[in-house]
């Protein structure tokens, strides 16, 4: 079955780089650097190392903690990290720097993955999250190269698409390890694709170990003293088109009752910015950019975040987070950066990326969730008039984020056997 899995990618090979052409007409890093999609790069100064493998930023952020102690543990090993998406791509840089060797993880054919991991010739591979790549996975089989599957989760939507192929991915997951499991939920579902049991631990969600800078919160306050310390702050993080109309409309009636209110919006994709800024403009909004350089004037209603990396401090300067990517059936971003910071969380109904994260939010008094623009206009009614209210869910929100953190002290402890294995 693999032989016609890789059979159908060679001929969808045209057409996804004709996708990629055409997403680099609005972002132009998809534009950039095609060969390393094929595993054409100068191998790194040192190989023999630690490959990460994450897809884009949402993927790269959970890993980070493991990464830093991973290079605290094992300062003498040359770590790598590959991305698919631009955007993970240049988080990698914000994060790292040039602290570690990083190219894009090449498409999943046969001769592509050869020549990636004899560019690389990895100790070990960890693989975040979803990602089940037949061939890559078999190639480094062969190999002999032990593979971890880490933070590992697959929803009820991606679990039906996978038991479609269920050889394909029982034969992939076959050549694995060891698979670290956000949750009992996740590791039934890879037992049924195929995962065996004994290979499987539950260390729970690396989200959870955020380490937020310290001056993460004066920052917040600088700009909510800029903006004017009593004007109500909804700040709508890693927002997509289908979360910015509703949001948008919701505002807009919530003016008469507080005219001061600001919606700070923070598109997910960079090819957004424009357009997240025309629709506030058509919504009848008074907008300013954050690329324009000025600050935030009292005057606007909404302020456009265009620019990468920046939510975490508008999050702190908010009353009020909304979390994109729920009010159509994307899945959902993460609802754990606000609830760190002890800020009341607002999202939609479609969550199934953050299906284990939702509803212990929900639970724990910390986050709203509403279906309709009337609901999340009704919540944030609530939300602005109540101070105390605030107070508490922020409160909650923290204190579940402080009680499930472990995950990447649990994560480390499997890979060093990992690598206390090979080396033996």
């Amino acid at each position: 079955m693999r032989s016609l899995y890789s059979l159908l990618l060679y001929a969808a090979t045209p057409l996804v780089l004709l996708y990629l052409f055409l997403r680099g007409l609005r972002s132009r890093g998809y534009l950039r650097r095609w060969p390393e999609r094929f595993a054409f790069f100068s191998p790194p100064p040192r190989r023999g190392g630690i490959a990460i493998h994450a897809v884009s930023m949402g993927e790269v952020n959970a890993a980070s903690e493991l990464v830093r102690e991973l290079a605290r543990r094992f300062p003498d090993e040359p770590l790598y990290f590959t991305t698919l998406t631009p955007t993970g791509s240049d988080r990698v840089s914000e994060l790292f720097g040039g602290k570690l060797f990083h190219v894009y993880a090449p498409f999943d054919l046969p001769g592509a993955v050869q020549r990636f991991l004899g560019r690389l010739q990895p100790r070990l591979l960890v693989i975040m999250e979803t990602e089940i790549w037949p061939n890559l996975f078999h190639a480094a089989g062969t190999r002999g190269i032990p593979m971890l599957i880490a933070n590992a989760r697959i929803s009820p939507r991606s679990f039906e698409r996978y038991r479609r192929i269920r050889p394909l991915t029982a034969a992939a997951l076959d050549q694995v390890a060891r698979i670290a499991a956000q949750s009992p939920a996740d590791a039934e579902r890879l037992i049924g694709l195929g995962a065996d049991q004994a290979r499987i631990n539950i260390t729970g969600n690396l989200k959870f170990d955020l380490k937020l800078p310290p001056s993460l919160l004066e920052q917040g306050e600088v700009l909510r003293l800029a903006w004017g310390t009593q004007r109500p702050v909804l700040v709508a993080g890693s927002s997509h088109e289908a979360d910015e109309r509703p949001l948008l409309a919701a505002f807009g009636r919530l003016l008469p009752s507080f005219p001061n209110a600001l919606l700070v919006l923070v598109p997910r994709h960079p090819e957004r910015f424009g357009k997240a800024a025309q629709l506030a403009r058509n919504a009848g909004l008074r907008v300013a950019l954050h690329s324009e350089g000025a600050g935030c004037p009292l005057s606007a209603q909404c302020f456009v975040v265009d620019a990468m990396g920046e939510l975490l401090r508008f999050y702190a300067a908010s009353d009020v987070a909304f979390v994109g990517g729920t009010l159509a059936p994307i899945g959902g971003h993460n609802l754990l950066e606000p609830a760190a910071l002890s800020r009341p969380v607002l999202f939609g109904p479609h969550t199934a990326n953050v299906a284990d994260i939702a509803p212990q939010l929900l639970n724990g008094g910390a986050a709203i969730q509403v279906a309709t623009e009337e609901e999340l206009g009704e919540a944030l009614t609530t939300l602005f008039g109540d101070a105390e209210l605030r107070d508490r869910m922020g409160r909650a929100g923290f204190e579940l984020v402080r009680n499930g953190q472990g995950a990447v002290g649990r994560t480390l402890a499997i890979i060093e056997e990992m690598l206390t294995a090979e080396a033996g």
